[in-house]
């Protein structure tokens, strides 16, 4: 059975789907089984609210004081039991609540999520991986042409509205392509987080 809640690098995370909306190259989920201390982060199928939830009143949170969303599936691909989970986390463990999304939430859903998340999630990450469309969709290749854009928009739409609001690449990007992100984030007003990439 695959874990749910599991810990990596002194933090813990929310394994609630294994939709993806995005075929990323770089993928760990297509090298790995599972990751930090989950054997296998592969549902046989999505696990419903009330399985979330008693899994997560069985997980210790001592010492934690943050949840991320981030399993092997892009969490707002499951975004009711996201929303509910995570007031639930908030309200019941005082935990704070980051999402790391690939910020195509507007366009799976067809409607402007960013409101729903605003009075729940305290945080959150978006994978950018590319400064331009050409790119991110070799690299990510997402399930609708104009991705970038969506991506993009919700950023904007997440910035002023979410505490806080960070753009994500790997740093095996190449120096150009790195610095023309950077640009991309500044012109936005948000900021950059360039991440080791760990395969």
């Amino acid at each position: 059975m695959a874990e749910i809640f599991y810990t990596y690098k002194h933090q813990v995370y929310a394994n609630i789907t294994n939709k993806c909306n995005c075929r990323c190259t770089f993928c760990i989920r297509g090298q790995e089984e599972g990751i930090g201390d989950a054997q296998t982060l592969w549902h046989q199928k999505d696990p419903s609210l009330d399985e979330i939830l008693t899994a997560m009143n069985t997980f210790d949170f001592t010492g934690y004081k943050e949840l991320v969303y981030c399993g092997y599936g892009e969490p707002t691909c499951a975004l009711e039991n996201l929303l509910a989970s995570a007031a639930y986390a908030r309200k019941t463990y005082g935990l704070s609540i980051r999402v790391n999304t690939n910020g195509l939430g507007n366009l799976y859903h067809k409607k402007n999520i960013v409101p729903l998340l605003a009075g729940t999630v305290d945080a959150v990450s978006i994978s950018l991986n590319a400064p331009d469309a050409e790119r991110y969709n070799a690299v990510s290749r997402p399930f609708r042409p104009d991705a970038f854009q969506g991506l993009l928009d919700f950023a904007t739409a997440c910035r002023g509205n979410i505490p806080s609001v960070k753009l994500s690449i790997v740093d095996v990007l190449p120096p150009d392509e790195i610095k023309d992100c950077q640009a991309l984030a500044d012109s936005l007003g948000i900021e950059l987080r360039i991440r080791h990439f760990s395969s």
